[in-house]
């Protein structure tokens, strides 16, 4: 950490940086509400309407692979500010759109913007942190902002319908808040990023990187994660429609039902709430030891839910939040940890391009298995399979623990600190 910089102006670099999170987090995550009001005003199919969501997923993935190494290049504060003010313009910009295609084109905008701050805001977390340690539990942190605002964004979507208000006053808001956010930026002071003189910080470098072992592997997790992820948030409330549209199948009081009415909610808190605790866990208990338990855990949830019924199903997959809420950033700042401060931009594109593939094929396979079939339930089959598989990557890791090496060696020469 750079010890040149305020204790002020970390305080308020963290704060910037979870607000970030949360803001975009309100955009991104109120998609599956937003979507059924697309459809039905330009009278799409579900495919059409999709759209919304994977061109979102795919804009961020091509903007942070091909332009993550701006953090490395230009540094974290200007790619942050440059990545905020595409996206507050871009955001203003939907009170002007009127047809599909218009806020469709907005959308791969808005994506690309946060692809471009968010590779700046990820690299800024090793600046400010003091350990690999520390950087995992802020990344933990970071992520429990991220989820506060997938909770808020849907709920705002949903008053604003109510209140017979168009959805795209979403976006205005948080463009409002995007504005305030690159004032503050500008303003505060950020740690100065390590660079060597004569390295040279193209996509180039990018893609050098994510040939490396450590991200290959780190990014292929990220993967497995995200499309496990994705089956609760994209899936399950189809599952839900799926048996309630099966005569007995759905219960009308109770329990279940009270469940099945808020799955996603009880999904979404769950996890925003856990990646706190995470936060204060990892802190204290090796982060081996906590991926391989939450992933089995994870795996149970998803396995007694195929075994057990529409009941275990609508109970035990939002619990997942729970354990889920701990991997995806955990991986994603050990992955950044493997690679020195000056590399950060180039890996956190890297990893983040593999997140939105995930958020993509995940739902996509998911999607056209229970088609083949005529069951969700065969969707979330496939979902079970690739938790296993995160499951058993996680047990690979605590037994052989490929990235110990480098997290130790970073924790010397980027931190001079001792990690877990």
């Amino acid at each position: 950490m750079n010890n040149s910089v305020s204790h002020a102006s970390l305080r308020t670099i963290r704060l910037l940086t979870y607000l970030m999170f949360m803001m975009f987090a309100m955009t991104t995550d109120s998609v599956g509400v937003i979507i059924p009001e697309v459809i039905r005003t330009y009278h799409l199919s579900m495919t059409a309407g999709g759209a919304f969501h994977y061109a979102s997923m795919s804009a961020i993935a091509l903007a942070a692979v091909c332009l993550g190494f701006l953090a490395d290049k230009i540094g974290r504060k200007q790619t942050i500010i440059l990545g905020l003010l595409l996206f507050a313009i871009n955001s203003f910009m939907f009170s002007f759109a009127n047809s599909f295609f218009q806020f469709l084109l907005l959308i791969i905008i808005s994506g690309a913007a946060i692809g471009i701050f968010k590779t700046g805001a990820l690299s800024l977390i090793g600046d400010i942190s003091s350990s690999t340690v520390e950087h995992t539990s802020t990344m933990n942190n970071v992520e429990g902002f991220f989820g506060i605002g997938a909770i808020i964004g849907p709920l705002l979507v949903a008053h604003l319908i109510l209140q017979g208000v168009s959805w795209k006053w979403l976006y205005v808001i948080a463009g409002s808040l995007c504005v305030l956010l690159i004032f503050t930026a500008h303003r505060v002071q950020y740690p100065k990023t390590t660079t060597q003189s004569k390295e040279h910080v193209d996509l180039l470098r990018t893609l050098h990187v994510a040939c490396m072992p450590h991200a290959l592997g780190f990014s292929a997790a990220c993967f497995l994660y995200v499309a496990v992820e994705c089956a609760i948030y994209v899936w399950l409330p189809t599952y839900i429609v799926f048996y309630a549209n099966t005569p007995g199948a759905l219960p009308t009081h109770g329990m279940t039902a009270f469940l099945a009415s808020y799955a996603v909610s009880v999904f979404f808190v769950l996890r925003a709430g856990g990646r706190f605790l995470g936060a204060w866990l990892l802190a204290r208990m090796r982060w081996t030891h906590v991926l391989a338990a939450f992933t089995l855990c994870t795996f149970l949830c998803f396995l007694g839910g195929i075994l057990g019924g529409f009941s275990a199903t609508v109970l035990l997959l939002p619990v997942s939040g729970l354990f889920m809420s701990v991997i995806y950033p955990t991986l994603n700042s050990k992955g950044i940890s493997c690679f020195p401060k000056n590399e950060h931009g180039a890996i956190s594109g890297v990893i983040l391009f593999f997140t939105c593939i995930g958020a993509v094929l995940g739902p996509l396979a998911m999607g056209f298995i229970s088609d083949i079939y005529g069951s969700p339930r065969y969707g979330f089959i496939l979902a079970t399979f690739l938790s296993g598989l995160l499951f058993l990557a996680m047990l690979f890791n605590l037994i052989f623990n490929p990235a110990r090496a480098a997290l130790q060696r970073s924790d010397e020469s980027q931190y001079g600190a001792a990690g877990l």
